[in-house]
């Protein structure tokens, strides 16, 4: 039982984590970002993604070793949602990912801003990433209750 406490305890903070560096992003890139804010959102890409990776292997944990069972979660049509919502939004950040890091190089080479359009398009995907946290919640929920699909 005190596993399980712990590993859910894990899972939520690391989600909260997730949310806030998305938020952070997505904050940060309302500007043009100059040489400093595009060294940070680095960072926090990177933070991102190492969290987003502890999540997935502290939820698959929880999966096949918590008091519910991995049948609980397998046979739940809600957890699959969930999953597939949460790789949706790590298949979309691959894109932010790559565009800081492209910025990153440009900026090391001559100081210059990002294209605005680009910035745009990538705010845009990191605000569906954002859209894809807030599906998973709702799944969260109703996988938690079956939502509602058994008595």
């Amino acid at each position: 039982m005190f596993r399980d406490f712990l590993l859910a305890s894990a899972h939520h903070l690391l989600f909260f984590g997730l949310i806030a560096m998305l938020v952070v992003e997505s904050a940060l890139l309302a500007r043009l970002p100059d040489a400093a804010t595009v060294r940070r959102l680095v960072g926090i890409d990177r933070g991102y993604g190492i969290t987003a990776g502890l999540l997935l292997v502290v939820g698959l944990v929880r999966v096949f070793h918590s008091v519910k069972g991995s049948d609980f979660y397998l046979h739940n049509p809600w957890f699959h949602a969930k999953l597939g919502a949460f790789l949706l939004a790590a298949l979309l950040s691959i894109w932010p990912t790559l565009a800081f890091l492209r910025w990153r190089r440009t900026q090391d080479a001559q100081p210059q801003l990002p294209d605005p359009a680009q910035v745009a398009r990538v705010r845009g995907i990191i605000r569906v990433e954002i859209s894809l946290v807030a599906v998973i919640l709702v799944c969260a929920a109703a996988m938690a209750r079956h939502g509602g699909l058994s008595p």
